[in-house]
């Protein structure tokens, strides 16, 4: 397939396949200039969906009458005016479409509203042509399930996409939208990000809203945002969807100026810190330590003061204390699901990993949860002093590079080992206990398998930072033409 050209005045040249190859900003594009049209670029996204979705099980639940019913009245002078989108079938809800939280207890469960996120996307004139496949409430850092089964990656359709937000991420990686929605409480955004070769962006703590149905999940660590192929659509996404609802517990201002303007011009020399080596004692793949050292080198070549430096925390205490309160969401949010689908949960209803949080969760006493936030505020604590003198702290996003699918599997005598949780994913949760937003770049791509990310970590309120970063890497080393050959 030829690429797409660069000048919009050639649109007419475009094939719909090429269309679903733009990004999320030149789609708007093409549309306030009306050298394309809302139906053109939806039906696109449909016929590639409908192609490449039973290879991927990407997208779970298909909403293309409904995306078609609302082309009429879609805001075209939005920054997103009639691109296509997907949204995650986990927190975020759409009035009247199945939410199941990729549960089989809520396997028939409808949302009665939008959340207010969903309704911002649509003020920004996105049209939502499908939910995305999750793991049961999240609570992996794969995406499979017994509900859906499992995201496969387009780069090995034997392996995993990473999670939770694996659905979102597989179907950015072959163009099935240009962006999608995710959410990240331990890594949810950044995994799948390094599995599939794109960017994902966990914003700051405060920045986003959850509500109405929330107003903090997992004592504040969940955030919501996106996956997206390039940086600029991150940040105009952010700059259109930020910002705390009435009656929120936190809430940080308004950015000086949109997250977008940070793009296209290079950061001032930063200081960066980078390491291989997770807070807590377990071995990280060769790759994965080369993509980091190699980012690294990019970032002293870009002008950058460059230096090996990590944190002090005492990471088996935090790493205890994390899977404690873990736990505990996802024993709460179980009970929710019982209420919502209106009877006791069965013994088919709940997975393996979902029934060993619900009995560790339960078993913990109001005493027992009060400690493990403590940790974790005061670990949080020891990793902000780390900022005073660093912008930018540089880890692997994964400590292993996609999993076969089915590497969490289990049975509910012998639900999956949260030790082979930490084996894949020792790095992403540090930003969601401190708050910190955090990035995924897809700089590092191995001659065989698939590709694997950086992670970056700023300052509280530090986006803009990020942004900055972000897009100078891509300056530097474009990832965004890099596709799976399943997506061409």
């Amino acid at each position: 397939m030829t690429a797409p050209p660069e000048n919009p005045q050639d649109v007419r040249t475009l094939v719909p396949d090429e269309l679903c190859l733009l990004d999320a900003t030149a789609q708007a594009e093409l549309v306030r200039a009306r050298l394309a049209s809302p139906a053109e670029l939806l039906e696109a996204a449909i016929e590639r969906i409908e192609r490449l979705n039973p290879h991927l099980n990407a997208v779970v639940t298909p909403l293309f009458d409904q995306a078609r019913a609302t082309l009429g009245s879609v805001p075209l002078d939005g920054p997103f005016g009639g691109v296509p989108f997907l949204v995650k079938d986990l927190i975020a809800t759409c009035a009247g479409v199945r939410q199941t939280e990729g549960s089989v207890l809520l396997s028939d469960s409808v949302a009665e509203a939008d959340s207010e996120l969903v309704s911002r996307y649509r003020r920004a004139g996105l049209v939502i042509a499908g939910k995305t496949n999750t793991p049961e409430f999240g609570g992996m850092p794969v995406t499979e399930g017994q509900l859906f089964g499992p995201a496969r990656n387009p780069w090995n359709t034997d392996l995993n996409t990473g999670g939770s937000s694996g659905g979102s991420a597989a179907a950015v990686a072959t163009g099935m939208a240009p962006m999608a929605h995710g959410n990240d409480g331990g890594g949810s955004l950044r995994n799948p990000a390094s599995c599939c070769g794109v960017f994902g962006f966990k914003p700051s703590r405060g920045r986003m809203p959850l509500g109405p149905q929330h107003g903090e999940l997992l004592c504040r660590v969940i955030v919501e945002h996106a996956l997206t192929r390039s940086v600029r659509d991150s940040a105009a996404l952010l700059d259109v969807s930020c910002g705390a609802m009435p009656g929120d517990p936190y809430a940080l201002p308004r950015p000086r100026s949109p997250y977008v303007t940070e793009v296209g011009a290079d950061p001032p020399p930063l200081r960066i810190a980078f390491t291989h080596r997770p807070v807590s004692d377990v071995e990280v793949n060769e790759e994965c330590r080369l993509a980091v050292e190699d980012a690294a080198r990019l970032c002293d070549e870009l002008g950058h003061h460059v230096f090996e430096a990590r944190p002090k925390v005492n990471g088996e205490r935090l790493i205890s204390a994390w899977f404690d309160l873990w736990a505990l969401c996802n024993a709460l949010m179980a009970r929710e699901a019982e209420k919502r689908a209106g009877r006791e949960a069965g013994p088919s209803d709940l997975e393996p990993l979902t029934l060993s949080y619900r009995r560790r969760g339960g078993s913990q006493s109001a005493f027992d949860q009060q400690h493990a936030l403590r940790v974790l505020l005061e670990e949080a604590r020891e990793i902000a002093d780390f900022f005073d003198d660093v912008d930018v702290w540089l880890t692997p996003t994964l400590g292993q590079p996609a999993l076969p699918n089915g590497a969490f599997s289990g049975t509910p005598d012998n639900p999956p080992d949260p030790a082979r949780y930490m084996l894949f994913s020792p790095f992403t949760r540090i930003a969601n206990i401190t708050g910190q937003p955090a990035m995924s770049v897809p700089l590092y791509w191995p001659d065989a398998g698939v590709p694997i990310g950086t992670q970056a970590i700023a300052r509280l309120g530090g986006e803009g930072v990020l942004f900055g970063l972000a897009g100078q890497l891509e300056r530097a080393r474009p990832w965004r033409d890099r596709w799976p050959p399943l997506a061409l």
